[in-house]
């Protein structure tokens, strides 16, 4: 999906309300192209709108795991939790920083271990967290379950798609 322009609050909030189904949504889910957490302040607002008038839904946020960065001086965690975000998927494509930082190729210095703090600081909140990784070469998926599980949560791998635009 490619779009012109990133939609405001407002008209995210107006395709909501014209399209959520009570019957045949069970959830919602911040991803994409893109990290989420570069628009912090909008998952705040529309997952807030969602957990008042749609308190049945789920909120989960799919993100690379960059919010502190993103967001220097904001208790990133404390805020998703409080507008509603129950759960966090979390891309971490990479065994170790060496591998991390090749595949990923992060703008943030530190990035890995600002991650793993992400991911540590969501679980200790009480979010139900999940570790995702990209079935590529350069990846030990093994590592990565380990280290998920030695972090009490969750693990997920996912298959490769090629770039299809």
């Amino acid at each position: 999906m490619k779009l012109k322009n990133e939609p405001s609050v407002k008209q995210i909030i107006m395709e909501l309300s014209e399209n959520i189904s009570r019957k045949r949504w069970r959830e919602v889910v911040f991803c994409g192209f893109g990290e989420p957490m570069m628009r912090f302040d909008c998952v705040i607002e529309v997952t807030k709108w969602i957990r008042k008038h749609y308190f049945f839904l789920k909120v989960r946020l799919n993100t690379n795991g960059h919010g502190f960065l993103l967001n220097p001086k904001r208790d990133v965690i404390e805020e998703l939790k409080e507008a509603g975000v129950g759960r966090v998927s979390v891309s971490l494509n990479g065994h170790d920083e060496e591998t991390y930082n090749k595949v990923c190729r992060p703008i943030f210095e530190n990035a890995y271990k600002s991650v793993l703090e992400f991911i540590r600081k969501a679980r200790e909140r009480h979010l139900d967290v999940e570790i995702t990784a990209v079935r590529v070469p350069e990846i030990d998926i093994s590592r990565i379950r380990d280290l998920a599980l030695k972090l009490n949560v969750k693990f997920r791998a996912r298959d490769y798609i090629p770039c299809f635009y």
